[in-house]
């Protein structure tokens, strides 16, 4: 009975009644991404969908579910891009990988324009021989 009345009284609050479930709960909200906002966690969203999962996990949190449940509970439903920092598997590899494969490849080619650059530059010119010099006086009238 009083496992029923707890997840009833978490249903009608905006928090859980025990501040040890409530903090648990939090936490878990802190680790779920806004579906709406996509750059905000579902515990500082304002956005109505932010909302229902905050009541999802609080209700699971009152019935006793584990983190790890409350959680596997919200992928399946919305796959792993409601983690704020999914796992490291196959299907998530582009999401770990892809920005440091950016980053390298982008270093890379500024590298390599660099170097073509430094290829490219015009050569000092030589120092005159005497005779050019001799020459470009005769011409200038600097004898």
């Amino acid at each position: 009975m009083l496992p029923g009345r707890v997840l009833a009284m978490a249903v009608d609050s905006e928090t859980l009644p025990d501040p040890a479930m409530e903090a648990r709960a939090r936490e878990i909200m802190h680790g779920l991404r806004c579906l709406v906002c996509q750059n905000q966690s579902i515990e500082s969203s304002d956005a109505p969908l932010a909302g229902d999962l905050r009541r999802i996990v609080r209700e699971r949190v009152a019935a006793g579910e584990t983190d790890d449940q409350v959680r596997a509970h919200l992928v399946a439903r919305f796959g792993d891009w409601v983690l704020m920092r999914p796992p490291l598997r196959l299907s998530t590899l582009a999401l770990w990988g892809g920005p440091p494969l950016l980053l390298l490849t982008g270093g890379l080619m500024l590298w390599v324009n660099l170097r073509r650059r430094q290829q490219m530059a015009p050569e000092a010119p030589a120092d005159l021989t005497p005779q050019e010099r001799a020459r470009i006086d005769q011409l200038t009238g600097r004898e």
